[in-house]
């Protein structure tokens, strides 16, 4: 099949697409499709086929030009999905959408297509086993409807790619859209991922129903989460009674995590700044994870999977980043992350690189020993310079 003017095919996992022949990534696209977020549809495939849910009624209410339902209907395991739904509220996605179904030979009995609002499609139906809301910047205009087709034991997807209102450079956005207050600093992302988890975990309570995250991630422009959905009054408490705050000092780096604002002054004389309310639990699923790992053929999946199924077995929220404890403790000789990883793990606490950063150290060791840690690496350091 040739693509139509404007148009070029291309080929993603075992998909073959028609997509817009623009290279610039923007709304106005005539069809949306980013090939920077492969990584993120790989990640879905192997979520859903590392999970233990079978004969999934599967949802795409913002479907672009299909990539994402072709894909799990050619990659996710046999016996897995019962159904597809795909939509999109644009004349030209849905066309794109049915040229691509067939140029990879599948019906539209086997995958439906829609043409909607999202929430209004989401709404009409009966409910969802697996649905996935990966929108063009916030996630938020589609949580409440996604919410209220959520099956008992079902999965829900989301995809926040407005990391200005999230990591703190818009705080002003981040309050009106999360409810929630940003930080903009090294830990940025984690807090913004954090206060994405507890936006959705409200909006599903309401519903009585209980978002426990399974698998999280930064990566590029975007966050993402998947959630395990559990129905019950007892499941909705559950899954929000990790909600607090992270207090932080600008002056020495110290930081922790607390359920309401008891405490505004630091050890070193500083205020502490804060952010939040978010969600302070885990962000993985132990299990899931190391059932992803071992099914994962793909590269970039695989560093990625790599890194957190070391550092989710640290168990503990936040990360330190090397360079900024430097900066902020006059630490001029700067520690390899190797050195201090060592110097922790003799100590017999537990430590990890944080996919967050590649300067992060996700650990459970306290602030003081490991600025201490800190300062003696660099003075080792300092003194192998000096030797050499």
């Amino acid at each position: 099949m040739r693509a139509s003017r404007g148009y070029k095919t291309a080929t993603e996992g075992k998909a073959k697409l028609i997509i817009p022949s623009e290279e610039k990534i923007s709304k106005r696209l005539p069809v949306f499709y980013n090939p920077v977020m492969r990584l993120n549809r790989d990640i879905s495939i192997l979520v859903l086929n590392s999970s233990d849910n079978k004969g999934m009624q599967i949802a795409l209410p913002l479907a672009g030009t299909g990539v994402r339902g072709i894909r799990l209907r050619k990659e996710v395991a046999e016996g897995k999905i019962r159904s597809i739904s795909m939509n999109d509220q644009s004349d030209e996605a849905v066309r794109v959408i049915r040229k691509n179904l067939k140029l990879n030979r599948l019906s539209t009995s086997e995958i439906k297509v829609s043409q909607a609002d999202a929430s209004l499609f989401l709404l009409s139906s009966k409910g969802f086993d697996y649905i996935d809301i990966d929108p063009f910047g916030s996630p938020g205009p589609f949580l409440d409807a996604a919410m209220k087709r959520l099956s008992r034991r079902s999965i829900l997807a989301v995809t926040a790619t407005d990391t200005s209102a999230l990591a703190g450079t818009c705080p002003n956005a981040g309050m009106r859209k999360y409810w929630a207050r940003p930080m903009r600093n090294e830990l940025m992302h984690e807090i913004g991922l954090r206060i994405l988890i507890r936006k959705c975990q409200l909006i599903a309570s309401q519903y009585e129903r209980g978002l426990f995250p399974v698998f999280s991630y930064s990566k590029d422009h975007y966050l993402r989460v998947f959630f395990r959905c559990e129905k019950g009054k007892s499941k909705s408490d559950s899954a929000i009674k990790n909600h607090g705050l992270v207090l932080y000092c600008q002056k020495c780096g110290m930081r922790k995590t607390v359920i309401d604002m008891w405490s505004t002054g630091c050890g070193c004389g500083a205020q502490f700044d804060f952010a939040g309310p978010m969600y302070l639990g885990p962000l993985w699923d132990p299990a899931l994870v190391r059932r992803m790992v071992n099914i994962n053929k793909a590269a970039d999946a695989g560093k990625l999977l790599d890194l957190i199924k070391s550092e989710m077995d640290v168990g503990s929220a936040l990360f330190y980043d090397i360079h900024e404890l430097c900066k902020k403790h006059k630490v001029r000789d700067i520690p390899r992350t190797e050195a201090v990883l060592r110097s922790i793990r003799a100590l017999k606490y537990k430590a990890a690189v944080t996919h967050f950063s590649p300067l992060g150290i996700r650990s459970n060791i306290g602030f003081d020993e490991m600025v201490q840690i800190i300062k003696e690496c660099g003075k080792k350091k300092k003194k192998r310079l000096k030797k050499d």
